[in-house]
């Protein structure tokens, strides 16, 4: 039987691997069915006493049953009354436009963002839908700009970073590795004592002339903005909260850890391995040092 599923498996990829049918319906699918048999070449439906192997998933497309699979040609052949297809409208409204190569780095982008024709997208970068990108932004291989960021012009975004939920200012420097506007970590516990996500749905701002060190992650906020302010520095393997607001021209040296809903004024220095308790204010032109 092992055997048997496994050439079922590779005879699938052969034919369908590249079938928008396939690739189209299922982002809007809450299930799947795939007729295994009907995939198998007529040399492997025997075996174990000449059982058919037929694995059925119920499947619905848009609340209505859907009972075909993809042609050879790409098109959708449906049985059954009521089944959903390509062809009869169910599917127009949606968007799977394939993502273009950027001529200037061969970075791939939809088609959807705003790119300045200055901007460098590295080959192996990825601009998602309704990003925003200024003039003569640069943004390296393997970095991940995710569906409406904005970042202002002449930044340049090192390898390797993740931007989503966030907005970037002009003329910052965003190092390798650099993780901005994933939820932050916000927790608390029901009535039946079990550990329940908060909601982490709003924003990082990072504003002009900002330089990110190598590996810095910045939440997104929950339930206010998390910002830093303009011309801050932040050295490498430095975490930042969900809900921090960050002065002016502050400087947060390696592996310093500022809790949630911090707020710091302006030119506030935090020594290395320096740490910030959630909800605490510090007010501008403070100076800390960690403990030994």
């Amino acid at each position: 039987m092992a055997g048997t599923m496994r050439d079922a498996s590779l005879h699938f990829i052969r034919r369908y691997h590249n079938s928008i049918a396939i690739t189209g319906i299922g982002r809007k699918l809450s299930s799947f069915r795939f007729r295994t048999l009907n995939l198998l070449p007529p040399d492997s439906r025997q075996g174990r006493g000449n059982q058919r192997y037929n694995h059925n998933v119920n499947l619905h497309c848009n609340g209505r049953p859907f009972s075909g699979r993809p042609a050879d040609d790409g098109s959708t052949k449906s049985t059954g009354t009521g089944a959903a297809s390509l062809s009869d409208g169910s599917l127009e409204s949606m968007d799977f436009t394939e993502p273009k190569r950027w001529s200037r780095g061969g970075g791939l982008f939809d088609v959807s963002a705003h790119i300045d024709p200055t901007a460098i997208i590295e080959s192996g970068a990825v601009v998602q839908a309704h990003a925003k990108l200024g003039p003569n932004v640069h943004v390296s291989s393997g970095s991940v700009v995710g569906p409406s960021v904005s970042i202002g012009s002449s930044t340049r975004i090192g390898y390797n970073v993740s931007l989503q939920n966030c907005s970037i200012g002009d003329f910052c420097i965003i190092h390798n590795g650099v993780c901005i506007g994933q939820d932050g970590f916000g927790h608390f516990v029901d009535e039946q004592g079990m550990l329940v996500k908060k909601p982490q749905i709003l924003y990082a701002k990072i504003g002009n002339h900002v330089e990110l060190g190598a590996n810095v992650c910045i939440d997104r906020g929950s339930w206010r903005d998390t910002e830093i302010g303009d011309h801050t520095k932040i050295d490498n393997l430095v975490q930042i909260g969900h809900n921090v607001v960050i002065g002016r021209c502050c400087m947060l040296c390696g592996q310093v850890g500022v809790a949630g809903s911090v707020t710091m004024g302006d030119y506030v220095v935090l020594g290395g391995k320096s740490g910030v308790t959630d909800h605490v204010s510090i007010v501008s032109k403070v100076v800390f040092y960690p403990r030994i």
